[in-house]
C-alpha cells in the first residue's frame, strides 16, 4: 500500500470554521457510511476539510525548506482571498475597483437565461459571459424562476453566500469536475424538471432538492477516482470504508455549507433534517457503482407499470434517475459541446494515470494515454452507461421531444467518435476493451467492468 503525502486544503484555511454541528456527540458516534442515519442526524465535514491534492507539490523534487515556504505563501494568499470575499459578503467596500462584468455582457447573459429550458443551452458561453459565476448565476435565477425564494422564505442574500460557497469548493484546476461541470448538470436537471410527465407531480421541495443536489454534487472533487483514494490509503477512503467515498463527502460537505450559511435555519427542524437526508440520498445515487441497481428498479417499475408519482418514494426514486442522467448527459448534447466534454473529462484521466505512473502505482483503467483513445473511452462509455439509462428515461418520458433530442444526439455522437477511431480499432469494432460496442449483449462483463470503474467519480 502506497500512501502520498497530501496538502491539507483546511491547513490553508485555518480562519474558516466550517461544518456546524447541532450534536457534536453525532461527529463521534459516526459508524462510517453515513447513508446510516442515526438519531443525532447528519453529521457535516468542515467546508475545505478534503486533503488537497497538489499535484505542484507531489512532483516537486526541491528541499524541505523550499516547500515550506510555498506552504506559507500559499497560505497567505489563500487567506487574503478568503479575507476579500468576507468583505465583500459583509457589504465592506474594498479600496481597490472590483472588475464588473460589461453591460453588454450581462445583457448577453440575461438574455441566455430567457432560454435556459432549451436542450442547446451552451454552459461554456454562459460560464465566460458570467465572468466565471455560471454556477451561482444560474442558481439564483432558477430558484427565482421556480418560485422556491418566495415558498420557502429564502433570504436572497444568504442564498448568494451559500452558492459562492458552493462554487468556490469546486476546484477549478480541475479540467472536468469543476464549478462549470456543476453548472451543466444543474441546467439538465431544469430541463428533466420540466418533462410533462414528471412536472405535474413535483412539489417546490422536490424542485428544491432537484437543483440542490445537482449544484452540489461533485463539490470539493479531487480530481482522482475511488479507487485511487483506496491505493493511496486517503482518510476519506478509510472514513466511509471504501462505501461511495466522493460521493459521501460531496454530500457531508454540502451539509456542512448549509448550516454554516444558515439558509435553511428558519425552517423547522424537522423538516432540514428531512432536506439533508434526501439530499443526501440523491448524491449518493451518482456513484457509478451503483448504475445496475437503479437500472434493475427502473427497468422493473417501467415494466410492472406500478410508478405512481402521487407517492413521494416514486417521486424521490425519479429524481434520482433525473439526477443520474443529468450527471452523464454529456453525449446527448450536441456535437460541439459533447465533444468539448469528452476532451476534458478524459484529461482529467490522464492527469490521473501520469500521477499513478510517477508514484510506481498501477494505471486505473481508462487512465492510460498511450493505450486508452479518446474515441474508444467515449464508445465504451456511450454503450454500456448512458444508451440503457436514456433508453429507459425515454420509456418513463414516453419518449418525449426532449427524449428523442437527446437520443438522436447520442447517436450521432456515437457515430462521430467511431469515425474517429484509430485505424486498427475500427477494423475491430471500436469497442472499449477492443471488441464492437454494439454487440447484442452489450459485450463482455470484463469491458463494462473497465468502463465502470475508469469512469467512476
Amino acid at each position: 500500500m502506497v500512501k502520498l503525502v497530501w496538502k491539507s486544503k483546511s491547513e490553508l484555511q485555518a480562519t474558516r470554521q466550517r461544518g456546524i454541528l447541532e450534536n457534536e456527540d453525532a461527529l463521534h458516534s459516526f459508524p462510517g457510511d453515513v447513508r446510516l442515519r442515526g438519531q443525532t442526524g447528519v453529521p457535516a465535514e468542515r467546508r475545505g476539510s478534503y486533503p488537497f491534492i497538489d499535484f505542484r507539490l507531489l512532483n516537486n523534487t526541491t528541499h524541505s525548506g523550499e516547500i515550506g515556504t510555498k506552504k506559507k505563501v500559499k497560505r497567505l494568499l489563500s487567506f487574503q482571498r478568503y479575507f476579500h470575499a468576507s468583505r465583500l459578503l459583509r457589504g465592506i467596500i474594498p479600496q481597490a475597483p472590483l472588475h464588473l462584468l460589461d453591460e453588454d455582457y450581462l445583457g448577453q447573459a440575461r438574455h441566455m437565461l430567457s432560454k435556459v429550458g432549451m436542450w442547446d443551452f451552451d454552459i461554456f458561453l454562459f460560464d465566460r459571459l458570467t465572468n466565471g459565476n455560471s454556477l451561482v448565476t444560474l442558481l439564483c435565477h432558477l430558484f427565482n424562476t421556480h418560485g422556491l425564494i418566495h415558498h420557502f422564505k429564502l433570504d436572497m442574500v444568504t442564498l448568494h453566500r451559500f452558492l459562492v460557497m458552493v462554487q468556490e469548493d469546486y476546484h477549478s484546476q480541475n479540467p472536468y469536475h469543476n464549478a462549470v461541470h456543476a453548472a451543466d448538470v444543474t441546467q439538465a436537471m431544469h430541463c428533466y424538471l420540466k418533462e410533462p410527465k414528471l412536472a405535474s407531480f413535483l412539489t417546490p421541495l422536490d424542485i428544491m432538492l432537484g437543483l440542490l443536489a445537482a449544484a452540489a454534487h461533485d463539490v470539493d472533487h479531487p480530481g482522482v477516482n475511488q479507487p485511487f483514494l483506496i491505493k493511496t490509503n486517503h482518510h476519506l477512503a478509510n472514513l466511509y470504508q471504501n462505501m461511495s467515498v466522493l460521493e459521501n463527502h460531496h454530500w457531508r460537505s454540502t451539509i456542512g455549507m448549509l448550516r454554516e450559511s444558515r439558509l435553511l435555519a428558519h425552517l423547522p427542524k424537522e423538516m432540514t433534517q428531512d432536506i439533508e437526508q434526501q439530499l443526501g440520498s440523491l448524491i449518493l445515487a451518482t456513484d457509478i457503482n451503483r448504475q445496475n441497481e437503479f437500472l434493475t428498479r427502473l427497468k422493473a417499475h417501467l415494466q410492472n407499470k406500478d410508478l405512481r408519482l402521487e407517492d413521494v418514494h416514486d417521486r424521490h426514486f425519479l429524481l434520482q434517475i433525473a439526477l443520474k442522467c443529468a450527471d452523464i448527459c454529456n453525449p446527448c448534447r450536441i456535437w460541439e459541446m459533447s465533444k468539448q466534454w469528452s476532451e476534458r473529462v478524459c484529461e482529467e484521466f490522464y492527469r490521473q494515470g501520469d500521477l499513478e505512473q510517477k508514484f510506481e502505482l498501477e494505471i486505473s483503467p481508462l487512465c492510460n494515454q498511450q493505450k486508452d483513445s479518446i474515441p474508444s473511452i467515449q464508445i465504451g462509455f456511450m454503450t454500456y452507461i448512458v444508451e440503457p439509462l436514456f433508453q429507459e428515461w425515454a420509456r418513463f418520458t414516453g419518449n418525449s421531444a426532449l427524449s428523442e433530442n437527446m437520443l438522436s444526439h447520442l447517436a450521432h455522437n456515437k457515430a462521430q467518435w467511431k469515425s474517429l477511431l484509430p485505424k486498427q480499432h475500427r477494423s475491430s469494432g471500436g469497442g472499449c476493451a477492443g471488441g464492437s460496442p454494439d454487440h447484442t449483449d452489450h459485450g463482455t462483463e470484463n469491458e463494462e467492468q473497465t468502463v465502470t470503474e475508469g469512469i467512476a467519480p
